[in-house]
């Protein structure tokens, strides 16, 4: 049932509710980190051409990722799903008991005549994710929630690979940063039950805690790549 399949990302939500209530953070103990938008990365895949492009982010549970990248000026989809591991389309019960090593992930569709890898990243790095957790985002815990970039092809590598280093140069955490860079592999879209779930759940408490302040914070830092109605998989969800 969709009520069983969704628990592994639900599993915080009592945590989440209390906290809450009392007015306290879901997730003690994360890093340290600027509270405007890190820098802008040096080197950055040129913009233009008529094609789309696409990108795979892996930043912990996929509906806050995919929450904020629906709300990206350039970003014509968001889409949840899995990538990264050995079993051909999982589902989210297999995903989730974290032995098909797959991630959490949302594969980006972009026009990069408006928005370039680069600044995809600045905004994932910025908004969207702790870098410096191992094992774990927040709440959910497991090799399925890791942070990882699944690159699409050389540029996309050193980018990544370039900005990582620019920012761990910095000090801009006050922990290593762990966000791998691999190449990308088959990507599974997730049930259609995840997708869009930031918009048409809203009220969640694992939402309100963990993902609403993250879309809050990419309108805040990033306003000229905001955009106020969401790019929607499921046409007709709640926007």
């Amino acid at each position: 049932m969709m009520r069983d399949s969704i628990r592994s990302c639900l599993l915080a939500v009592g945590v989440a509710a209390a906290a809450l209530a009392f007015g306290l953070s879901a997730v003690p103990g994360r890093a340290e980190r600027p509270a405007g938008a890190l820098p802008p990365p040096a080197l950055d895949v040129p913009g233009g051409g008529s094609s789309l492009q696409t990108a795979i982010f892996s930043g912990g549970c996929f509906w806050g990722v995919q929450g904020v990248f629906e709300h990206v000026k350039g970003v014509t989809e968001a889409l949840s799903g899995y990538t990264g591991g050995d079993v051909v389309n999982p589902d989210y019960e297999e995903v989730s008991s974290g032995t098909t090593g797959h991630a959490e992930s949302v594969r980006v569709t972009f026009d990069p005549r408006r928005v370039t890898y680069g600044k995809l990243l600045q905004i994932f790095f910025s908004v969207a994710l702790d870098p410096t957790e191992v094992g774990h985002q927040g709440p959910d815990w497991g090799s399925q929630y890791r942070s990882a970039l699944f690159v699409e092809g050389p540029a996309q590598a050193r980018v990544a690979r370039a900005y990582i280093a620019q920012l761990e140069a910095a000090h801009v955490f006050d922990r290593p940063i762990a966000t791998r860079v691999d190449p990308a592999v088959p990507f599974y879209p997730a049930e259609g039950y995840h997708q869009d779930f930031l918009v048409n759940n809203p009220d969640n408490p694992y939402i309100v805690i963990n993902d609403i302040p993250k879309v809050e914070a990419l309108q805040r830092l990033f306003p000229a790549y905001w955009q106020a109605t969401p790019v929607l998989v499921v046409k007709g969800s709640r926007s």
